[in-house]
């Protein structure tokens, strides 16, 4: 998807002022009524709805952030200070306050992103007169995917959190109270189903397209849904479907599965590295998060509209010459490390350690990585392949959701649904492409941790561990995992982050989150 210059959706669609709390930031106002709509316009507006994922509020920084979280790596960055990355060491360590700011940040990117979405759907759908039913339709499914995706974020790490399905008004209460999780979920699955109903398949898009959400990612985030209602019990089964929540993960998946995808067809080397700026939205990709390196010769690296990735920078190993920036954080723990089976190809595509292939001709040491002697490789990218040769100007995307997770949603539905035989073919597909043998287990027990196992593996710093630790076993299995690893101080009440200070000061009705 080409990159879009939002001035037009800031300046022209929106009247913005500043607030102090972030869900009255934006949007502040009504749409603009004096710009006639167009499809050109309508394009305009929705392509504003995905900036949000871009910034370090979200999918830059603060999601990939919460693997150091999970235990799987320990967020390293500057030795030299005590402050780099004090407020993720905080989550990882559970003693975040809530003036962390990297809970203020996820909250504030998710209803950033939810407040763009609402405006969008409110003018889309007033002025539908003037816009062609093609972009239309698929405008609508866009913003419906991605209000979802926001709240779906929010949901996890929050709990219940206040609903606003408009855009706010000066004149609207600065007070307002919090859902319940169930109310959230029930609104994120209503928009999922909007988005399915709207979105063209992936293999639908023109190459001008690519990027853009479709069916078949509405449908991975459903999956992703239910199977997270799912591991709760019947805690939010209001919106249950009929055929129960794990049955819809398998129908789902199927479905998914008939859009011309194929895991065996896609090298798991394929996706990564300079393959991030080469091979953009490739076979195996469901949805992206798009990057276009552009920054050069505007705010540069910290600009606010993110079209400059920062995970090659923030986490090339220090001092190495790897790649530009080299920030040095992120460094995958001893236990997750030795986590590896005998003969995984993964191992070294995913971590640099000592006595690993050469990267980009050059060897990797333990010295580059002061906490502890590896560093995250999957996201790096070979000075060579930088677009304007300097640290602020990555165009490598990040991938949010793609197949293998898909074939282990199903195994792990299938398991929890007593088909443990047939959970093994959608797990071994996986194994096989790592380069491991069968898992032939008809025990349900053991099939369920060798699949927790291998999501960790396959999906490992893409921002999905700490998603599944809190929500197996209803957060219990996190308990059990962080004690594993020394971690003896995590609770319960802090699998959920604390609601952010100053949004505790500006809203009367706001009420914090257990335990903080």
């Amino acid at each position: 998807m080409k990159h879009i210059t939002y001035i037009i959706l800031a300046s022209a669609l929106l009247t913005c002022s500043s607030c102090s709390d972030f869900l009255e930031k934006y949007p502040k106002d009504s749409p603009s009524t004096t710009i006639p709509m167009s499809d050109d316009l309508a394009v305009a507006m929705t392509n504003g709805c995905y900036q949000s994922l871009q910034s370090m509020n979200l999918y830059n920084q603060r999601i990939w952030s919460m693997d150091i979280c999970a235990g799987d790596s320990e967020a390293g960055g500057d030795p030299s200070t005590g402050t780099d990355g004090v407020e993720t060491k905080e989550v990882a360590n559970f003693y975040a306050t809530p003036s962390n700011n990297l809970a203020v940040g996820l909250w504030r990117g998710g209803y950033t992103g939810i407040g763009n979405c609402n405006t969008a759907i409110q003018s889309l759908s007033a002025n539908a007169d003037n816009i062609s039913p093609e972009i239309l339709t698929r405008s609508l499914g866009e913003a419906y995917f991605l209000r979802a995706h926001y709240y779906f974020i929010l949901v996890r790490c929050f709990g219940g959190v206040p609903i606003r399905t408009e855009p706010a008004k000066v004149s609207d209460p600065k007070d307002i109270a919090r859902n319940t999780a169930t109310e959230v979920y029930d609104l994120i699955i209503k928009d999922c189903k909007e988005a399915i109903e709207r979105l063209p398949q992936k293999n639908e898009l023109a190459p001008a397209d690519l990027g853009r959400a479709t069916k078949d990612a509405a449908c991975t985030q459903l999956a992703k849904v239910y199977l997270t209602l799912a591991s709760y019990g019947n805690t939010y089964a209001s919106l249950a479907p009929e055929e129960g929540f794990y049955q819809a993960v398998v129908d789902l998946c199927d479905e998914i599965a008939t859009m011309g995808y194929d895991l065996a067809a896609c090298d798991y080397a394929s996706l990564w590295n300079e393959n991030l700026i080469k091979n953009k939205n490739s076979a195996e990709s469901i949805f992206e998060i798009q990057y276009s390196g552009e920054n050069a010769g505007t705010d540069g690296f910290w600009a606010n509209d993110g079209q400059s990735s920062w995970c090659s920078t923030f986490m090339g190993p220090r001092n190495s010459g790897f790649t530009y920036g080299s920030y040095g954080w992120n460094q995958p723990t001893d236990e997750f490390f030795e986590s590896y089976e005998e003969g995984d190809k993964r191992k070294n595509i995913t971590v640099f350690y000592e006595g690993c292939p050469d990267f980009d001709g050059k060897s990797y040491k333990a010295s580059y990585a002061f906490m502890t002697g590896r560093n995250v490789r999957k996201f790096i990218i070979p000075i060579s392949l930088n677009l304007y040769q300097d640290a602020e100007t990555s165009p490598q995307n990040f991938i949010a959701y793609r197949y293998a997770d898909v074939l282990l949603m199903k195994a792990e539905a299938l398991n929890e649904l007593g088909e443990t035989v047939q959970a093994q073919t959608p797990l071994n597909i996986v194994r096989r492409r790592a380069g491991l043998g069968d898992f032939l287990s008809t025990n349900k027990e053991e099939m369920k941790e060798k699949i927790i196992h291998e999501r960790r593996m396959e999906l490992a710093f893409e921002g999905h561990r700490w998603f599944d630790l809190i929500r197996i076993d209803g957060g219990d299995y996190a308990l059990k995992f962080f004690n594993s690893i020394g971690k003896v101080n995590a609770t319960k009440d802090r699998m959920l982050l604390p609601i952010p200070q100053v949004e505790m000061d500006a809203n009367a009705l706001m009420v914090q989150n257990p335990g903080y």
